[in-house]
């Protein structure tokens, strides 16, 4: 493996904490390389290169105004103006006036040769051929110079930039039709069961639930910039379990395991993948909910292996497969985890040997933290927006304390 993947956890179960976890997790998440693509299938893509300007914007001195181009030097006193023509945006030649002459000009119109402003329509009288003009005192000239919004060869947008609707309107007005991106991540979601069946199926067995996992751990994916993402189920199966992540190797980047992540005698995730050569970066971590979570690599490919139970896992997912994600795909994945001082609703009790994290949501410029905090919950889920961070044996706090909070979407 290169160094970043001879990384490691410390051996003892549950003794590393998150911040630990976190930097062994960065030094993996690395960028997946890049490639060259289409400006009109880029949106919400990540620059990998800048983009450089390639014309001057505006292309040539043009009008700011519907009016009428003229000379300043023309306008002292009463002065009558010969009109002399129209032009509008789009028009090639941009023509000239001289003394006493005047153009009719729509907004983004080029300037003829010989004006130096352009008076607005509210401030003109016209006839048949004539033209008074009369701006008011120090109003401005109207006129956009060349190249007075960027010039050629002028960086607009810089590496890691989004390409937003906004970054997109850049990038079009610098004659950009392709771009150099950050190559997103090909996630292969597998869930992991023998009592797991299809959403709508549960019901014909009383041994079976539905897959609660998959389908949203896979929309998870999406959202924090996945690029391509497959769903699995499988029973708790050694052989299953190898025959997937060996197909995953050759077709994906990630490989998301929800289930067999702790130690029970069906959970056989990480033992059957070391007859393949895993190599575990780090394990059972001293957090809750996600003390099961481990992370690994089988070569290239990066396997990252979640708690079954619903809560955990999506909350698991929030602070580790998010930030992978996010280094994957070129980003820094600190820079998804940015955690914001709010204050709590009601008294928060105190907490364990564990650090936690736990489901809240904000409402009325407070936050409420539900008292009951199941890891296989899931109607919790539905109404968390925020996870809040807990240190390892914190004291209660009462209401209107700050806690650190993290969003829980995207």
């Amino acid at each position: 493996m290169d160094d970043p993947g001879r990384i490691t956890a410390p051996g003892c179960p549950a003794t590393l904490d998150f911040e630990t976890a976190q930097v062994i997790l960065a030094a993996h998440a690395l960028p997946l390389g890049t490639e060259h693509i289409p400006l009109d299938v880029a949106a919400n893509r990540r620059l990998a290169a800048p983009v450089i300007a390639r014309i001057d914007s505006p292309r040539r001195d043009c009008a700011a105004m519907d009016g009428y181009a003229v000379r300043s030097a023309d306008l002292d006193g009463e002065a009558f103006l010969h009109i002399v023509g129209a032009r509008y945006a789009g028009t090639e030649a941009a023509g000239a006036i001289g003394p006493g002459e005047a153009m009719r000009v729509m907004t983004g119109a080029p300037l003829p040769q010989g004006a130096d402003r352009v008076v607005m329509l509210e401030r003109c009288e016209a006839g048949s051929g004539w033209l008074r003009a009369n701006p008011y005192p120090g109003e401005r000239a109207h006129v956009r110079p060349r190249a007075s919004d960027f010039a050629r060869d002028t960086p607009l947008l810089g590496i890691g930039a989004p390409l937003d609707p906004f970054a997109l309107v850049a990038a079009a007005a610098a004659d950009i039709d392709a771009v150099t991106v950050w190559r997103r991540p090909r996630v292969r979601i597998l869930a992991t069961g023998d009592e797991i069946s299809a959403p709508g199926s549960a019901g014909s067995a009383l041994h079976l639930i539905p897959d609660s996992l998959s389908l949203a751990l896979a929309a998870f994916c999406m959202q924090w910039g996945a690029g391509e993402v497959t769903r699995g189920r499988i029973a708790d199966d050694p052989a299953a379990i190898r025959s997937e992540a060996t197909t995953s190797a050759g077709n994906a980047d990630l490989l998301v395991i929800a289930g067999g992540a702790a130690r029970g005698d069906r959970d056989h995730c990480r033992a059957s993948l070391r007859s393949l050569g895993l190599e575990i970066a780090f394990a059972d971590l001293a957090i809750k909910p996600g003390k099961p979570v481990w992370f690994g690599r089988l070569g290239t490919l990066a396997v990252l292996g979640l708690p079954g139970n619903p809560t955990a896992a999506l909350t698991v997912a929030r602070l580790f497969l998010a930030p992978l994600l996010a280094g994957l795909g070129g980003r820094a994945p600190a820079s998804v985890l940015r955690w914001t001082m709010r204050k709590v609703a009601s008294p928060v009790a105190a907490n364990g040997p564990r650090e936690a994290f736990l489901c809240a949501s904000e409402s009325d410029g407070a936050v409420h933290v539900p008292d009951r905090q199941e890891a296989s919950g899931q109607a919790l889920l539905a109404n968390a927006d925020l996870l809040v961070r807990r240190t390892a044996n914190a004291p209660s706090i009462d209401a209107g304390m700050p806690v650190p909070t993290l969003s829980l979407r995207a």
